[in-house]
């Protein structure tokens, strides 16, 4: 009974102790500050061919990562922002339903009251654009500011 034990403990310990979690940890050369982004997170990415690739994100290898089944080389990536979903959908709802409302309020003023009312039909159409194009207000990071780009395993 004891050896099993033993064994079941030092199983699950060496599992633990082995266990990495990868992530891609951004640097800048300037101020030496670091940031790290864990696998399967939320990430836009522009290459160096003009491409932008939005979604999770897996490492593939040492030197290259996918997302949405592209395969990106960690030197082809000119900038990369997080873009966490749960923003996505607040920020793109926000800007709809504010855009409506105000459009909404434009038409009411403009055909009940003054014509000049129909005016914020204008910034209520922008707002619903702004909203459908899904605005990501996070820091872009990129290559040309200084930023580096690495792929790294951490221990959780």
């Amino acid at each position: 009974m004891k050896k099993n034990v033993l064994l079941v403990f030092c199983l699950i310990f060496s599992s633990i102790s082995i266990a990495q979690e990868q992530a891609i940890k951004i640097t800048n050369q300037e101020t030496t500050k670091e940031i790290i982004i864990k696998e399967n997170k939320r990430i836009k990415v522009q290459t160096s061919d003009g491409q932008k690739i939005s979604g999770r994100f897996t490492i593939v290898d040492g030197n290259s990562i996918a997302i949405k089944d592209r395969t990106i080389e960690m030197s082809d990536i000119l900038s990369l922002k997080r873009n966490p979903l749960l923003l996505s959908i607040f920020t793109s709802g926000f800007f709809v339903y504010a855009g409506a409302i105000t459009m909404g309020v434009g038409a009411i003023i403009g055909v009940f009251g003054d014509p000049r009312g129909l005016l914020l039909i204008i910034p209520g159409g922008a707002m619903i654009y702004t909203g459908i194009k899904s605005p990501n207000f996070l820091k872009k990071y990129k290559t040309d500011s200084g930023w580096t780009f690495e792929l790294i395993s951490t221990s959780q």
